[in-house]
């Protein structure tokens, strides 16, 4: 299932992007790179809410608010372990023209507060 990732641009408005994710305990887990407006606006103001709502249930929803912990360790692991969940095969498999020297950047998210519909 696919995520919906909201972060703060510099003039206070909202970025959204869809994202892969995965549970690490009560933290959520993303993959980005170095450079990307997610990675900016996060290092700048950690506050973030993640979006997950079922493809088959679009009325059932789960709303993550938190903060974003950013660090490269462990990021070309996170990235294939993604991939092979979303696609069934590594990164640079599932797509070639992925740039070799790109650093990746795990962000964990911290909830602070859960809120949803079923």
């Amino acid at each position: 299932m696919f995520a919906t990732v909201a972060t703060i641009q510099p003039d206070g408005s909202p970025q959204l992007s869809v994202t892969w994710l995965m549970r690490d305990g009560d933290d959520l887990l993303i993959s980005t790179t170095e450079g990307r407006r997610k990675e900016q606006n996060l290092r700048r103001d950690p506050r973030i809410t993640v979006m997950i709502n079922p493809p088959d249930a679009p009325y059932t929803y789960a709303e993550v608010r938190g903060t974003a912990e950013l660090t490269t360790e462990g990021g070309q692991e996170l990235i294939n372990e993604l991939s092979r969940k979303y696609t069934g095969k590594d990164y640079r498999d599932f797509n070639p023209a992925s740039v070799d020297d790109a650093t990746r950047v795990v962000v964990r998210v911290s909830p602070r507060k859960v809120v949803g519909s079923i």
